[in-house]
C-alpha cells in the first residue's frame, strides 16, 4: 500500500516536516509520483520506526545517515552496518551500566531518607 505524506505522518507519528527534513538529510528516500508527491510504503515504515529506535537509542544523525547511505548501497556494505549496529550496542551497554549505576546510588539515598524519616517517627 502507498501513502501520501499526510496519510504516513499520522501513521508513523512524526511530522510532514520531519519526515521532509529526513528526505533532504537523505536518511529516507520516498518513491515520487509524475506530479512529483511523495509516496511512501510498507517498508518505509519499518524504515522509519528502525530511524526512530536509533535516535532514541541515542544514535546521533551524523551516524544514522552514514547508515542510512550504506543501506541505500545495497548488500555489499552489510559487514560495515553490522559494525556500526555492534559498535553502537556497546555504547548503549556503557551506557545502560552507568545508569544503573546512578540508579543504584539514588535507591541507596532513598533508603537512607526512609530509615531515618523512620527513627525520627520512633523518637
Amino acid at each position: 500500500m502507498d501513502y501520501s505524506i499526510g496519510e504516513f505522518s499520522k501513521l508513523i507519528g512524526i511530522s510532514s516536516f520531519t519526515l521532509r527534513y529526513y528526505e533532504k538529510e537523505e536518511l529516507i528516500a520516498p518513491q515520487h509520483k509524475k506530479n512529483g508527491r511523495r509516496v511512501y510504503s510498507e517498508d518505509d515504515i519499518s524504515w522509519i520506526e528502525f530511524i526512530k529506535r536509533l535516535k532514541d537509542t541515542g544514535m546521533p544523525i551524523k551516524e544514522i545517515k552514514k547508515y542510512a547511505k550504506l543501506r541505500a548501497m545495497g548488500k555489499t556494505t552489510m559487514n560495515e552496518r553490522m559494525e556500526m549496529l555492534i559498535k553502537h550496542r556497546l555504547a548503549l551497554k556503557e551506557e545502560i551500566e552507568k545508569l544503573q549505576e546512578h540508579l543504584m546510588k539514588l535507591d541507596g539515598k532513598i533508603d537512607f531518607y526512609k530509615r531515618e524519616i523512620d527513627k525520627e517517627k520512633n523518637n
